[in-house]
């Protein structure tokens, strides 16, 4: 598991390590989520990493944009379990 506290080194971890799967916030320092997400849909090397966002955001603008963007499913924080978050996972990596 490798975690990053803002969206460019989350994004240079993404491409290097190229991970199974990403939870993704939104809210965070350096470089906005929507900005980490569309960079990495747009690259070859990262384009097909599931993605799913887990944010406090709940607007449906950002539900919405986010989708459109490529996420694979979108999760507000306080509306899940960690047990259905996990859930979530196993679902988006096929298990």
């Amino acid at each position: 598991m490798l975690s990053a506290l803002d969206g460019q080194k989350g994004l240079e971890l993404a491409k290097g390590e190229k991970p199974d799967l990403i939870l993704l916030d939104l809210v965070l320092p350096k470089m906005h989520g929507f900005e980490v997400l569309k960079s990495l849909k747009e690259d070859e090397i990262t384009k097909d990493i599931p993605i799913i966002v887990l944010t406090n955001l709940e607007a449906m603008g950002d539900v919405e944009k986010a989708l459109e963007l490529g996420a694979t499913t979108y999760l507000v924080k306080a509306s899940y379990s960690l047990e259905e978050v996990v859930q979530k996972i196993k679902k988006a990596l096929g298990e």
